[in-house]
């Protein structure tokens, strides 16, 4: 795990900022941003969508994930690599049949037949959790670095949730690792990384 005190004292606000939020008016944004995923051209005409599961207050997925499958897209969740900082995904029909992780959230099977990898598909999308996001399109993450070694790799649109009140002009303490999505999504709509 991560260990900048400057980041650490990021997280923590940023955890407070989402944690104050009223649960009925965080819903109302989580709708907003869900929609304006759906109306970006890169959702529209992805093939894959590898998604995180919302967990605690973390921007909803689950609409997304429901509108993915419904539309005949392939969708594929992470699951940690126990020891590792890495991420396996894996291909999924439903939200049914999820396992807890140790982390204390819902994962996918360790299914053999169902792993997917973003580079088997033409317009694969990524929906990458954060607690906050600034305007080129770093993030602040938990500080497991699983994303840090998924987003050098991923070959598509990789697209960061967040509500407005966690996009800023710009977060400090980045290292030469971390890599930018290429969107970010709020409730106000969808903005090009720069």
């Amino acid at each position: 795990m991560e260990l900048s005190p400057e980041k650490d004292e990021m997280r923590k606000r940023f955890r407070a900022l989402r944690a104050a939020l009223p649960e009925a008016e965080r819903w109302a944004i989580d709708g907003a941003i869900a929609a304006s995923v759906q109306r970006l051209p890169q959702f529209a005409a992805a093939d894959a969508v590898f998604t995180y599961l919302s967990f605690g207050a973390e921007v909803d997925t689950r609409g997304l994930i429901g509108a993915a499958l419904e539309a005949g897209k392939t969708v594929a969740l992470p699951r940690v690599v126990p020891g590792t900082r890495s991420m396996d995904w894996y291909a999924i029909d439903s939200l049914d049949g999820l396992e807890h992780s140790p982390l204390g959230m819902e994962e996918p099977p360790a299914d053999p037949t169902r792993a997917v990898r973003a580079v088997d598909f033409a317009c694969p999308v990524a929906l990458v959790p954060g607690l906050a996001f600034d305007g080129a399109g770093y993030r602040l993450g938990y500080g497991g670095g699983f994303y840090d070694g998924f987003l050098p790799a991923f070959p598509g649109t990789a697209v960061g949730l967040c509500r407005a009140a966690q996009l800023v002009d710009r977060l400090a303490g980045w290292e030469p690792h971390d890599v930018p999505v290429s969107l970010v999504v709020t409730e106000r709509g969808a903005a090009a990384a720069l």
